[in-house]
């Protein structure tokens, strides 16, 4: 333990242990349909309800301010994953520039953030598959489909899906991307075609009053609301590109790649949110979708077409599990680097002869699958927020240190104005995170302490164990 502040040192993959060695399949294209897949999905899909019920027709300007945020944290990650091409993303970050202890609590951060996004992503799909088969006469009984907290047993579905997707990734890498940027093909498709089919139904009288519930949030915990309030949730609908970095040990050309991915991915989905957020409140006034767990499919039928939600409904049916894949595979990769490094069971981080990482994939998609299967999807979405912007603020920090301590080293991406970016970054996830709902900035600091004391307990004697061993 007392090696709390001691620095990670990068190893070259030619000098890990064969079975440490995680296979390089994946090029700048994989990357940004990685990226798009993460991106576009439950946030534009589900939460737009959930945004303007909280903001009206400013759901916009909250897409928007979400998105700046998230573009200013992504420049600070395109240039450290270049930096430091190895998995673990802001926790290796953390490790590499200030120690095992603040690396800690940012990896126990994206824990939180990735178990989360893939269970609520799961509980997104659920809402549109169950749908789906409703509106083609085959519903399911309420009692499979919902968690105890809105009256059901549990959601199946929400398990099947993960069960689907780890599958998957224990198969393979490069197979999943592939069918990654397939599926976000589709996807992106769908929503060209409600974009298309809500234009001529568009009334700028929806638009008015522009903002009911004002710009900073307010109101009752648990039920806040304001612009930034529903930022604050509607964040959860940008990241992903961050889950880009934790493929950095796996990609063919990272210096170069990363970057195009990273950036890439997140200017491209800042377009398609803002068009298709403009779209359905122009098309439908937001009191008639807010909170629905189908808004656009929704949208679609209010205005007379049908058929266009089935397609949507089908659609997001289909490529949803983008999303749970590209969450999923972060989230691995994570549990994977924390246990390479001793800070986890070291048994976990062993790969199998097709090149993943099988062991920590299943107990992923156990920890996922039991939050999946019990809770709903507002709570899981802003408690995976907290875990997100504290890792944003890290990758930032840990950027602006680097151009401090290291300002010649060579950086293959180069973020503009770096001070300005990172520090309004910085400001900016800290604002978010303090519009978060009360209770849910309160479950974050517990899930923290819960993390020190198994830092203190566990991870950090192991950690020294596994560094005597490697130098022995």
């Amino acid at each position: 333990m007392k090696n709390w502040n001691v620095r990670k040192t990068i190893v070259a993959r030619e000098d890990m242990p064969p079975e440490h060695r995680l296979k390089q399949t994946l090029s700048w294209p994989h990357l940004i349909a990685l990226g798009v897949g993460a991106i576009v999905g439950t946030g534009i899909l589900t939460l737009t309800g959930v945004g303007a019920a909280k903001a009206g027709p400013a759901v916009i300007l909250s897409f928007a301010i979400a998105g700046l945020i998230c573009a200013f944290a992504a420049l600070a990650y395109a240039e450290m994953a270049t930096m430091y091409p190895a998995a673990g993303s802001a926790y290796t970050y953390s490790y590499v520039v200030y120690g095992e202890l603040i690396a800690w609590v940012v990896g126990w951060s994206l824990i939180l953030e990735y178990s989360l996004v893939v269970s609520a992503v799961a509980v997104g799909w659920s809402g549109y598959f169950t749908g789906f088969l409703t509106g083609i006469g085959a519903g399911l009984p309420s009692a499979i489909i919902q968690g105890p907290e809105l009256g059901g047993i549990v959601n199946l579905p929400a398990i099947a899906i993960i069960a689907v997707i780890a599958g998957l990734l224990i198969y393979g890498t490069r197979e999943s991307a592939n069918l990654n940027a397939f599926l976000v093909v589709v996807k992106l498709a769908a929503l060209a075609l409600f974009v298309f089919v809500c234009l001529p139904f568009f009334d700028m009288a929806n638009f008015h009053p522009f903002m009911p519930y004002g710009f900073p949030r307010s109101g009752a915990s648990g039920s806040e609301v304001g612009v930034m309030a529903a930022a604050a949730i509607i964040f959860f609908a940008f990241y992903g590109f961050d889950a880009i970095a934790t493929a950095a040990e796996e990609t063919k050309n990272p210096e170069r790649d990363l970057g195009i991915g990273i950036i890439g991915s997140m200017v491209l989905c800042v377009f398609i949110y803002m068009v298709v957020a403009a779209a359905a409140i122009g098309a439908l006034a937001y009191t008639r979708f807010a909170n629905s767990p189908e808004p656009l499919a929704l949208i679609l039928r209010e205005i007379g077409k049908p058929w266009a939600a089935s397609i949507l409904g089908a659609a997001a049916v289909v490529a949803l599990p983008t999303v749970i894949l590209a969450f999923f595979y972060g989230q691995s990769r994570i549990f994977f680097t924390m246990a390479r490094d001793g800070l986890l069971p070291t048994s976990l981080a062993r790969v199998s002869s097709r090149g993943t990482p099988v062991r920590i994939t299943i107990f992923t998609a156990i920890v996922v699958a039991v939050i999946a299967g019990i809770f709903p999807l507002a709570d899981i979405a802003a408690l995976a927020n907290a875990g997100t912007l504290t890792a944003f603020i890290a990758v930032s920090a840990c950027m602006l240190a680097m151009r401090k301590r290291e300002p010649n080293a060579p950086r293959k991406f180069t973020t503009p104005a770096p001070w300005v970016v990172g520090i309004l970054a910085i400001a900016g996830c800290a604002y978010l995170f303090w519009s978060l709902p009360i209770k849910t900035r309160e479950y974050f600091v517990i899930w923290n302490l819960i993390g020190l004391v198994v830092y203190w307990l566990y991870g950090s004697p192991r950690a020294e164990k596994e560094r005597a061993r490697a130098a022995a």
